[in-house]
């Protein structure tokens, strides 16, 4: 069974690593630079544009405009969004706000998929205990990570921390196989059980992109078709990352400056 799922996974020797190292870098500088830009009274839509001047200037295009039918150069989240939202000229930040910024650029064919919390001004101690949870178990997933272990092995590291700390994972969306394909098999679960799943192997690459919720799991997609909520409207945040299976353990390609 792990063995029939895993050849259905492309594996990538050192050429492939040093292009999706390329692709990561900058996904992470594109996120390093919209956080200079995030403040009260600036509209997502002004960050999306930011976000992709920045990475045609850079040499590469935003996956996400065009892809089924989405038009934007990134997802931006903000406060109980969850993943997916749209950026708007009309959506102004304000003091206290948290958001997830999404991008992929496609660099020389790769894509370099993360995103990473933002906080506009200073939040309150729950955001904050929150964001800090939301990265702490996407580390403690890609901890996990190396030739051997399972994806229920990520999963299950994940769904642990966020429990111990008093927040639910997102069980609707999921990591996934990133590469010269935006997505790709396998799916990265942000809960499991450990030794289940995918068996990992060197060359493997994916995301790894876990969604906690203050309250309940629970969330619904809006009207529009990509805005996701939480039905609660509690907080909601997110970090990804993308990795590459090694010979002894991971990288991860889009750590930031």
């Amino acid at each position: 069974m792990h063995e029939r799922r895993a050849r259905t996974i492309p594996l990538h020797g050192p050429e492939e690593f040093e292009a999706m190292r390329r692709a990561g870098r900058l996904a992470a500088a594109t996120l390093d630079f919209a956080g200079t830009h995030v403040r009260p009274g600036v509209s997502t839509g002004e960050l999306d544009r930011l976000c992709e001047t920045f990475m045609r200037d850079h040499g590469a295009v935003p996956a996400t405009i065009g892809f089924h039918g989405y038009r934007h150069a990134t997802c931006i989240s903000v406060n109980h969004v969850v993943t997916h939202g749209i950026p708007d000229d009309e959506k102004i930040l304000s003091e206290g706000d948290i958001l997830n910024i999404d991008v992929t650029p496609i660099l020389d064919g790769w894509h370099g998929d993360t995103s990473r919390m933002f906080t506009v001004g200073e939040p309150s101690v729950k955001a904050r205990r929150l964001i800090d949870a939301a990265h702490a178990a996407m580390m403690a997933g890609i901890a996990q990570v190396r030739p051997g272990a399972t994806l229920g092995d990520v999963g299950a590291a994940i769904e642990a921390v966020a429990k111990a700390k008093g927040y639910t994972v997102v069980r609707d969306f999921c990591g996934h196989g990133v590469g010269r394909d935006f997505h790709a098999p396998p799916e990265v679960l942000a809960y499991g059980l450990p030794g289940r799943g995918v068996r990992l192997e060197p060359g493997m690459f994916f995301t790894v992109e876990p969604m906690l919720n203050a309250g309940r799991a629970e969330v619904k997609t809006l009207s529009d078709g990509w805005t996701t909520v939480t039905r609660d409207r509690s907080l909601s945040a997110q970090f990804e990352h993308s990795v590459g299976v090694t010979e002894n353990g991971v990288e991860i390609f889009t750590r930031g400056a």
